[in-house]
């Protein structure tokens, strides 16, 4: 073979490997883009993760459990980067199973423009998520806050009768998160003001 021939192979060899480098990650891109909404569906499906729902639950029309107390237990995190602060009125109650409890988060904006943002709550024990069911609650939408705007707003929630008698506590934990204004679904709900309690 002469060395023309070989130079035109060894060129053919190198352009086969770049087209299956190049098909190889565009799989992994798509594959890792699709694997959040993937999770997503499967944390929702089964409770896993203490990932709780996203939409508003109807409350179960059930007995008060009196002869147990369970604690919950409230945790706020901001993001960084996002100049908001979200705080919760209580920071653990005692109720039982099969109450409705309703418990008031503020939050503000401390940064110099308005931005948005979205409280993502996740449960623990993991478990306990698929017994938390929450009728309102701010995590539905995303919020958007001008400068120094605040917002009070309620998680109204339920712990069934059916948690498992060895989960004594729960947990829940806000965490803020940024949103791009072109993702926005805004809350109806108004502002508080400033003279208005954190």
């Amino acid at each position: 073979m002469s060395s023309r021939d070989q130079h035109a192979t060894r060129q053919e060899g190198v352009r086969r490997t770049v087209t299956r480098t190049l098909v190889v990650l565009a799989g992994m891109f798509a594959f890792a883009f699709a694997l959040v909404p993937l999770y997503d569906v499967f944390c929702d499906l089964t409770g896993l993760n203490g990932k709780t729902s996203a939409r508003a639950q109807s409350l179960v029309d059930q007995e008060v459990d009196a002869s147990r107390m369970v604690t919950m237990q409230f945790i706020t995190r901001g993001s960084q980067g996002l100049p908001w602060h979200l705080e919760v009125d209580t920071r653990q109650i005692r109720l039982h199973p099969g109450q409705r409890e309703e418990v008031f988060f503020t939050f503000r904006n401390n940064g110099d423009e308005l931005t948005r943002a979205r409280a993502v709550p996740s449960v623990s024990p993991s478990e306990a998520s698929l017994h938390l069911r929450k009728l309102s609650c701010f995590c539905f939408q995303e919020q958007q806050l001008a400068a120094g705007e605040g917002l009070k707003a309620p998680l109204v929630f339920q712990l069934t009768r059916d948690l498992p008698p060895d989960i004594k506590t729960v947990t829940l934990v806000y965490t803020l998160y940024p949103v791009q204004p072109a993702q926005a679904e805004v809350s109806p709900h108004g502002p508080i003001t400033e003279g208005d309690s954190a």
